[in-house]
């Protein structure tokens, strides 16, 4: 399965979950599956079987077809890509206070995937360190930041960036007055 198509099938499952107002509990609970699995799966974090997706989606109680129906795969292309702001997925991830991400596109390009996202965080956000399946980039667009790596620390103003292997454990710090916005792209490697 494309990166792509599994980051649109973990946001679709917590989009369900959040429009009908179940709980990752509630929803695991009803799907006969861990509370962790449900939130793995819905971080794209792991990939569920399909015996698996199915009963949740199920749990969900929602068609099969409707699910499926607003997921895209490479052969539905489109030459221009739009998305407006008040588009943009709203996601998190665990164990991170105060991390605002906002998925802008996920496109399968040649042999990999590239994630664009809008990451902000609150002055006290924080997050352990943390690895990555991909490359990443960042942009900072406002405010300033640290990066903090196993064995370093690098500080960001407003304009600049980075390309690093996320596979390093990172994690970013605002340290600035007010809200941290940055640019993250984030490259994964087919076949890896």
């Amino acid at each position: 399965m494309q990166e792509d198509v599994l980051i649109q099938i973990s946001n679709r499952i917590k989009d369900l979950r959040r429009e009908k107002g179940i709980t990752v509990q509630e929803l695991a609970d009803k799907a006969d599956v861990s509370k962790g699995l449900i939130s793995q799966i819905e971080n794209g974090r792991t990939i569920p079987s399909l015996i698996v997706l199915i009963d949740i989606i199920k749990s969900l109680e929602i068609n099969l077809d409707r699910f499926f129906s607003e997921i895209t795969t490479k052969r539905d292309k489109n030459l221009i890509l739009v998305k407006r702001r008040e588009e943009y997925q709203y996601f998190e991830k665990e164990q991170a206070e105060g991390f605002h991400y906002h998925r802008i596109f996920t496109q399968s390009i040649k042999n990999s995937t590239i994630d664009i996202v809008l990451l902000e965080l609150d002055e006290k956000a924080k997050r352990p360190l943390i690895s990555t399946e991909a490359y990443e980039y960042k942009y900072i667009i406002s405010g300033k930041a640290k990066f903090i790596f196993e064995d370093q620390e690098i500080e960001f103003n407003a304009g600049d960036s980075m390309l690093f292997d996320g596979r390093l454990l990172h994690s970013p710090r605002n340290i600035g007055k007010g809200k941290l916005s940055m640019l993250a792209i984030y490259f994964f490697e087919q076949g890896k």
